[in-house]
């Protein structure tokens, strides 16, 4: 039996993978674990969701779980992943239980956990809660000793405005700072659609929106941040400053200069660092990255003097570095970044809200600031039906890959990963040239299909 949890909750189908019972049991296994059997009557959690369909089920067995385990539950409905842990850490909840499965497509759902102050469980956490779950003997409380349950629009209003007034609170420039900016932003029909907007707008933007119309069917369908094509028209056709795309529970944000050219995380994130540098404010001088991070953010921070640290992949890893470092900043190519200052989690509105102000700071364009970062083709190779467990023990592979290194020398690298869910292993190779990127590769997946074949 595996284990439920992965690298972000657990994730699936809807009503399959991830039904109501697991739902409500895992809800209830929650709270059996973080409850503080000697603290007050009734704790108290928060519970909020994407727009897709199947949350509205699986938030309703999420808030019984929790309410039949006696805990006081406030659903706050459809609000960004880093909302809801905002407002778990001002709120003092115990906990927060989130309905998402981010950037997955409408049929999937997922549930994350975050722990009082706003922070996502580490690994032993979850596997307490996993094994609460599986032995199926959660808190019964009876009478006076049930959880109660609150909801509404009013509720979900004013979640929403309390995390609007955060963000906008964040800017350096202060209220009105991003005037002159003209903004499209991509909200894929997901939890960002009533705030982002609104955010730069508040903040002084001309905002164009796109994909700000969820009906629970349409979230990620063809637009966000896995589908830069419509705000890169959007941004050519109207003639905008920058491009934002958010994921569907907005804790990503990728990004699309003037000219359409698309500004990933890493981009993003060395503008930040140097942003917060040139404030005084990069802590120790040092960024946190993945080692999916493209060669060309190491080589960029390198000449501008900031140590960048790697872990692995996953914002989870990301955030444990930045929390054991006490650094400013953090995240990953695929539009994750975490700003430990401002909040407990990768943010995509702050994210984007932060990248356009750095560019009102300065008056210099996204394609400018972007350009710090020259990115190094990068090839990504899967090589399917191997034994992965192998991967980093073979003496003839290993060697093969210390082979290529050399030859890619200091304008390449080469990155062997088992993937974490299915049986194959990841050739990632990045090279000055494309071709040769390729090249080498397709040389190197050859061997791991020769040494590692089941």
């Amino acid at each position: 039996m595996g284990r439920l949890f992965g690298t972000d909750g657990v994730r699936g189908l809807a009503n399959v993978d991830l039904t109501a019972e697991m739902a409500l049991g895992l809800a209830a296994a929650a709270a059996t674990v973080l409850v503080d059997e000697g603290g007050t009557a009734h704790p108290r959690a928060l519970v909020a969701r994407d727009p897709r369909a199947s949350g509205e089920f699986l938030s309703a067995a999420v808030v019984a779980g929790l309410a039949s385990s006696g805990v006081d539950v406030l659903d706050i409905g459809v609000v960004p992943t880093p909302a809801l842990a905002h407002l778990v850490d001002t709120s003092g909840a115990d906990f927060g239980v989130m309905l998402s499965a981010s950037h997955n497509a409408m049929p999937d759902n997922g549930l994350k956990i975050f722990a009082r102050g706003g922070s996502k469980l580490p690994d032993d956490v979850e596997d307490r809660i996993e094994a609460a779950y599986r032995a199926g003997t959660p808190r019964r409380p009876t009478g006076s000793g049930v959880g109660r349950a609150h909801a509404g629009p009013d509720v979900e209003q004013d979640a929403q405005d309390s995390y609007v007034d955060h963000l906008l609170s964040t800017l350096p420039g202060g209220p009105g700072s991003l005037a002159g900016l003209h903004v499209v932003v991509d909200c894929a029909n997901g939890a960002a659609s009533a705030i982002s907007p609104r955010v730069l707008r508040e903040a002084g933007a001309r905002v164009t929106t796109l994909y700000a119309a969820p009906d629970g069917l349409n979230i990620n369908d063809g637009c966000g941040s896995t589908h830069l094509g419509p705000v890169t028209a959007a941004v050519v056709e109207h003639g905008a400053d920058l491009g934002l795309a958010h994921d569907g529970d907005a804790d990503r944000c990728l990004a699309v200069d003037a000219a359409g050219n698309a500004v990933d995380g890493d981009q993003i994130m060395a503008v930040l660092a140097l942003a917060l540098r040139d404030r005084g404010q990069l802590a120790e001088g040092t960024l946190v990255a993945t080692v999916m991070s493209n060669l060309g953010l190491k080589l960029a921070m390198q000449r501008e003097g900031v140590t960048v640290v790697e872990t692995g992949v996953g914002d989870r890893y990301v955030l444990e570095a930045l929390n054991a470092g006490g650094w400013s900043i953090g995240g990953e190519q695929s539009g994750h970044v975490v700003l430990p200052e401002h909040a407990t989690t990768g943010d995509g509105v702050l994210t984007g809200l932060q990248l356009a102000a750095r560019m009102a700071e300065t008056g210099r364009s996204l394609a400018d600031l972007a350009s710090v970062v020259e990115r190094l083709p990068q090839v990504l190779v899967n090589v399917r039906g191997v034994d992965k467990s192998r991967a980093g023990a073979d003496a003839d592979l290993l060697a093969a890959v210390a082979e290529a290194e050399r030859e890619l020398g200091e304008t390449g690298r080469v990155l062997l990963r088992p993937s974490g869910t299915e049986p194959l292993v990841r050739v990632m190779v990045e090279a000055a040239h494309t071709q040769h990127a390729q090249d080498v590769a397709d040389r190197l997946a050859d061997v791991v299909r020769a040494r590692l074949a089941l």
